[in-house]
């Protein structure tokens, strides 16, 4: 029988790159969805016929026991969050709630429902924020600099405090920044290349950015999605670093996108104060080899290659969608 697995946070850029990944990999892919009637599909859209998608919320305890009753899923990919940083300063409780308490809720209902389920945790390198060594490992202090990151922290204590008192199969994936044509478009990277597309198209002549001497550490997406898989399928539970663990600025990202459309990037990239963080994480670089000695994980995407594909995706996007 084909094993089962269940996404929360399906219709995202990671969902989405995960459930195709484990389709390809004989799973039966069961998608949780929150009821809103904001909810887009278009991620998923081209797999939607191959997937299980049911209603649930991780703020509600109740809805997770039940599709978990009701789906026995022996993998459970924890995906969904509140995930813009930027928001997380506006809507701090939510962002607490959810990223944060929601963790709690699902692993708790694995608890009651069977704790024989294999759980993967989506942390993140913002918990390290205002970086206490460089290159972070999966033993550098946490110093989160934004309600996102704190949330995250709690997050990935949280499922390792089950992991230790319940026996639980629970890892936590501290997953550097990844990127692909699916990132949204409230995202900096996303916000340059689509920027550079209707540029190129014509519709604007100017990106208003942030801070653009931040550096991160970048990969895309398609390939930080097996290395959640390859965690879950160890025997014994593990937190991994998912880095490339090569550092480009957000000027860098800038160069590299418009100069792919033989563009000069400084001609049409400005500062907007309206974009700077509270407080700011200048430099955020992973050291990745627990992963590569013990999952056989590397990326296979470049930066450079990364950012030409996604100005590649947005000129097609704007070309057929006019915007």
């Amino acid at each position: 029988m084909a094993k089962r697995a269940l996404i929360t946070g399906i219709t995202g850029q990671d969902g989405s790159y995960l459930a195709e990944f484990l389709l390809s990999q004989g799973y039966e892919v069961v998608g949780m969805v929150r009821r809103s009637s904001t909810v887009t599909f278009e991620r998923i859209a081209h797999i939607q016929d191959d997937l299980t998608l049911v209603a649930g919320d991780l703020l509600d305890e109740v809805s997770l026991i039940g599709i978990l009753r009701e789906h026995r899923p022996v993998e459970v990919y924890n995906l969904a969050a509140q995930s813009f940083v930027q928001t997380s300063w506006g809507q701090p409780v939510l962002t607490g709630e959810t990223t944060a308490l929601g963790v709690t809720r699902l692993l708790d209902a694995i608890r009651i429902v069977d704790p024989e389920i294999r759980f993967y945790q989506a942390s993140s390198s913002e918990m390290f924020g205002k970086v206490r060594e460089v290159p972070q490992t999966e033993t550098t202090p946490f110093y989160p600099r934004s309600p996102y990151g704190v949330a995250k922290v709690y997050g990935h204590w949280i499922t390792v405090n089950y992991r230790e008192s319940y026996g639980l199969h629970a890892s936590s994936g501290m997953l550097f920044n990844h990127e692909s044509p699916r990132r949204g478009l409230e995202f900096v990277t996303r916000k340059v290349t689509h920027g550079v597309a209707r540029i190129v198209a014509g519709l604007d002549d100017k990106i208003p950015l942030g801070n653009t001497d931040s550096q991160r550490d970048w990969g895309f997406a398609g390939d930080y999605v097996r290395a959640m898989w390859l965690m879950v399928q160890r025997d014994e539970p593990e937190d991994y670093v998912v880095a490339t663990g090569k550092t480009h600025s957000v000027r860098d990202l800038c160069e590299a996108a418009f100069s792919h459309v033989g563009l000069d990037w400084a001609e049409h990239v400005f500062v907007d104060e309206r974009f700077l963080r509270p407080a700011e994480v200048d430099l955020l670089v992973g050291d990745a080899s627990k992963a590569r000695v013990e999952l056989g994980w590397e990326p296979t995407v470049s930066f450079a290659e990364l950012v030409a594909m996604m100005v590649d995706a947005d000129i097609e996007l704007v070309r057929h969608s006019g915007r």
